[in-house]
């Protein structure tokens, strides 16, 4: 692969699944945000492949910025519904022993 089409082809993909992330962690969907986090990190890596090897003009260049500006916010917004989440969380396993813990979660005995 070395065609600037498919080459922003994977940013976009990129840009599509960083929103259906967003969409997720919104609805607080976090079985769906971290399935979607898996396909976002294989696209990344292929992209990591490929990325030195294209040549790109500086209408490409302001292209892929405004991809990676978008796929940044996205990232943004996501961590800012995700972190109160996790910080229930671990507060909730701070304030209390494992045994509790469990027995809380799962009813276990």
């Amino acid at each position: 692969m070395n065609s600037k089409a498919d080459y922003f082809a994977r940013y976009e993909a990129i840009a599509a699944v960083s929103q259906r992330m967003l969409s997720a962690a919104r609805r607080a969907l976090w079985t769906e945000l971290t399935d979607l986090q898996e396909e976002y990190r294989v696209l990344v890596d292929r992209l990591l492949e490929v990325d030195a090897g294209v040549l790109l003009d500086e209408h490409d260049r302001l292209r892929k910025y405004d991809l990676i500006r978008q796929i940044l916010a996205d990232d943004a917004a996501i961590r800012d519904l995700v972190n109160p989440s996790m910080a229930r969380l671990s507060a909730f396993f701070s304030a209390r022993r494992p045994a509790h813990v469990l027995k809380e979660l799962f009813g276990a005995r």
